[in-house]
């Protein structure tokens, strides 16, 4: 099952769980640590794509979706019950996303979802290697500027070209971003 919107959860494993259950893009809060960084990328997602939070069934779970659905407003939600949340096989029985069996997960999304179309990725290696944003001297910086331009968080060389699929970066954005950062850094010099 192929996601088109993306889903918010609290962490890693959060994260984990889900590419078992669907293929779908996330994006982390770190747990209760919703900061403004955090929720402008949700807000450009939700622009994008569509977001749908999908937080842990417990008070901590409930306060992020609170903070995220009061500053992005028009999210989808998905729930898990409670039952299907806790951890079967350790002696604490917590309570998260993580703990859910692959099927519960499913269905919890199977409502809120929308199919995602597939599509070509038009952006390749090459294209990074081309404009300097890996294997050169200035990459970090170059892709520093790229992303804030393009308001789509921090990324390194390895996840910059999944960040810019995820926010559906054309080519055409890319290629117009990439010839500002450079023009910038020569009227830098």
């Amino acid at each position: 099952m192929k996601i088109k919107e993306i889903i918010v959860v609290e962490g890693r494993d959060d994260t984990a769980k889900i590419h078992q259950a669907v293929d779908a893009d996330t994006i982390e809060t770190n747990g209760s640590a919703v900061n403004d960084t955090i929720l402008n990328q949700i807000r450009h997602a939700s622009r994008k794509r569509g977001v749908i939070i999908f937080t842990d069934p417990d008070y901590p779970g409930e306060r992020i979706r609170h903070i995220v659905d009061q500053a992005v407003p028009g999210c989808k939600h998905a729930f898990l019950k409670r039952d299907d949340a806790r951890a079967k096989h350790t002696a604490n029985k917590s309570l998260g996303i993580e703990h859910a069996s692959v099927t519960a997960i499913q269905q919890a999304l199977i409502d809120v979802y929308e199919l995602k179309e597939d599509e070509t990725i038009d952006i390749t290696k090459e294209d990074l290697l081309h404009y300097g944003l890996i294997g050169s001297p200035n990459a970090a910086a170059r892709r520093d500027k790229l992303c804030a331009l393009l308001q789509i968080g921090h990324a390194n060389g390895k996840q910059l070209l999944k960040r810019l699929s995820m926010f559906q970066i054309t080519k055409e954005q890319f290629q117009e971003t990439a010839n500002q950062v450079l023009q910038e850094e020569n009227d830098d010099n």
